[in-house]
């Protein structure tokens, strides 16, 4: 399933559950389903609208860029335009609710759920706050990690039981056969018993394992297919569970 339309589903599932739960807990309250799925559903399009508000407009703008007088002056905001309309809401069903047979609920219980749906936008709102710090950590890392495999410009290998040292501008591609793995450089082939998973683990960016046996250097790619690659004039098969993934590499590498 495509990551987007995964993450849709789980936000739908999530918020149906949540209005099931609610109905559920006031049905024995307010004596009546129909009022208390009419009362839950309308209040919660506000509470749905605000969530998504504070955490994909607010959140990633104002405080991942730690603007954060903004934020809170928007929040601050956001929060009162909220409670309006909670408050039309409220009224609103004690109008509609009172031209029916229906026993009036306790004033207390429209509080009540109005705390709990927003209890619920602040632990959503935290979490993903969270999640959105952990992300942007794991990038920075990652970063880090990058930089620092940039600055030796160089492969640092055991072959023939001595170090040697290969720049990875001279690398064409590696490939792993058997017990060993072979890179193929513009001058010569040197062999080394490393696995291929680790070789790749301490390569830069610019280097992009295609096929369990091959890693290539993108810096030397001319062409791509479907099935294979060409760096400088050699052909190499695209493994089948990494032709996602070497798409999405390229395309942003095209951007």
């Amino acid at each position: 399933m495509n990551e987007k339309l995964k993450k849709a589903f789980y936000h739908i599932a999530y918020w149906m559950f949540v209005i099931f739960v609610l109905s559920f807990a006031f049905r024995s309250s307010w004596g009546n389903n129909t009022l208390t799925f009419f009362f839950v559903s309308t209040h919660f399009l506000i509470v749905l609208v605000t969530f998504y508000f504070f955490n994909y407009r607010l959140v990633p703008k104002y405080y991942l860029t730690r603007r954060y007088a903004r934020f809170a002056f928007y929040t601050f905001c956001t929060a009162i335009v909220s409670a309006y309309f909670v408050f039309v809401v409220i009224v609103f069903a004690y109008v509609n609710i009172s031209n029916f047979t229906y026993t009036m609920p306790n004033s207390t219980l429209f509080v009540l759920v109005s705390v709990v749906l927003y209890m619920l936008v602040f632990v959503g709102s935290f979490l993903s706050i969270m999640n959105k710090s952990v992300e942007n950590q794991k990038v920075m890392q990652n970063l880090l990690d990058e930089k620092e495999k940039m600055k030796k410009s160089v492969l640092e290998i055991m072959s023939n039981r001595k170090m040697t040292k290969i720049p990875y501008e001279d690398i064409i591609y590696i490939e792993s056969s058997s017990n060993y793995i072979k890179i193929i450089t513009t001058n010569n082939q040197i062999e080394s018993k490393e696995k291929i998973s680790a070789i790749a683990s301490r390569l830069p960016d610019m280097f992009l394992r295609i096929h369990r046996s091959f890693i290539i250097n993108t810096a030397r790619l001319k062409e791509v297919s479907s099935s294979k690659v060409i760096v400088d004039d050699i052909a190499l098969n695209i493994g089948r569970s990494y032709k996602n993934e070497i798409k999405e590499v390229l395309n942003k590498m095209s951007n």
